[in-house]
């Protein structure tokens, strides 16, 4: 077979099949957390909140990734980062229960915020972990495909919840919180399928501390990847967020309805990391993320000025395939810049996860002051503009990796 033909799971003599796919299901689990953008337009109707208070919803999820992804950075170089991810796992089942539990507004604060402290250890440490079974020239396009396995999850929630609440959990008195019941029995069994796969990981960093830690966004390429994968998820968790509010408020259709364009979303992000990773194997990173920007600019500006329903679908589809790469060039970048000190970089790169949650608040307080959706998508448009900045810095991995050798 011709190397440019093989598939991301055939990437390294040193990974088997039985080790990479429960670390794939893991990367399943990881999707659980783009959950949020449609729960949090649920839990809006149903407690009656404003369009500001719902922009807190998504906060609760991404604030941990602020506080706990740095400490988690340190934890995989005392206990490992398979233990890390196992913990992960862990943290993640107990807050998809919680919901199933009650429909209280407290059920869900809490739910979410233990949520986003299980996602944010989880991306701390299973990203590092593929870099035990890839080699670095390859490490991007597996972790695009570990963000197309991601992806599944995601488009899946918003199809689930809506089947959830017209057809098939009504009957167990769960409506859309059925979904929370369904990821937690996946979540319960990647905990229990990687615990029982031997992953040999490579020696641990040296032992250093938080600020230790943080002063690496001193370097100045660090800090531009920390600010590439903060817009990328803010993006992200924008467009999961506000593709119904945008399809509501220029057609005047209801929530059930609207709610397909974030899986229109999430079938295109879905898509675009599929392709992603095989043409990051043949392709330069520089120019195909190059593609991928351009797509979510054109999205922009047919978000912010079409109202049709067809343009409007175009649009969304838009910045999820472009939107789809993002992540995995930037944080490949960012770890084959400091090849010696990966567990402490994914750490202060997942950080920049909070993106996810200072972007929604942003765009709600601009959507209610300018008194309509365009105003949030004005947001991520500034978000856009500074991944077409990036553009220009991206390196080639090999020339990175010499730099610290």
């Amino acid at each position: 077979m011709d190397a440019t033909l093989k598939t991301p799971i055939q990437m390294s003599k040193k990974t088997s099949l039985m080790q990479l796919v429960p670390v794939m299901l893991c990367f399943f689990a990881m999707g659980f957390v783009d959950l949020i953008g449609t729960a949090s337009n649920y839990v809006k109707d149903q407690h009656h909140l404003t369009e500001s208070q719902a922009g807190y919803l998504p906060l609760l999820v991404f604030f941990w990734f602020l506080i706990v992804s740095v400490p988690t950075g340190l934890l995989m170089n005392k206990i490992g980062r398979k233990k890390t991810v196992l913990l992960s796992l862990i943290v993640t089942t107990l807050a998809l229960v919680i919901p199933i539990c009650g429909d209280g507004l407290a059920m869900f604060v809490i739910g979410f915020s233990l949520l986003g402290i299980g996602n944010a250890i989880m991306q701390t440490s299973l990203n590092p972990l593929v870099s035990n079974l890839i080699s670095d020239d390859k490490l991007a396009s597996t972790l695009t495909f570990g963000q197309f396995v991601k992806a599944i999850a995601s488009f899946l929630a918003p199809i689930v919840m809506t089947w959830g609440y017209i057809e098939a959990f009504p009957t167990f008195g769960l409506g859309w919180r059925g979904l929370f019941a369904l990821y937690a029995i996946i979540s319960f069994l990647s905990i229990a399928v990687l615990g029982g796969t031997p992953i040999v990981e490579e020696k641990q960093d040296k032992a250093s501390g938080i600020w230790e830690s943080v002063k690496l966004l001193g370097y100045p390429f660090v800090f531009l990847c920390f600010m590439g994968i903060f817009c990328h998820v803010g993006i992200d968790v924008g467009v999961n967020t506000y593709a119904p509010k945008i399809i509501m408020e220029r057609l005047s259709v209801p929530l059930e309805e609207a709610t397909f364009a974030t899986s229109l979303y999430f079938i295109f992000r879905t898509g675009g990391t599929f392709v992603g990773s095989f043409f990051l194997r043949i392709m330069s990173q520089k120019y195909f993320f190059l593609i991928s920007v351009l797509m979510m600019i054109a999205s922009m500006i047919i978000l912010l000025t079409c109202h049709s329903l067809g343009a409007l679908y175009t649009g969304i589809a838009l910045v999820g395939f472009g939107n789809s790469n993002i992540f995995a060039v930037v944080f490949s970048q960012a770890l084959n810049n400091r090849p010696k000190e990966r567990n402490e970089v994914s750490g202060l790169m997942i950080m920049g996860l909070f993106g996810g949650a200072v972007f929604p608040v942003i765009m709600s307080y601009f959507a209610d002051f300018f008194g309509g959706i365009a105003a949030a998508v004005a947001v991520m448009t500034v978000g856009v503009l500074y991944l077409l900045f990036f553009t220009t810095r991206i390196r080639k991995p090999d020339a990175t990796e010499l730099n610290n050798n």
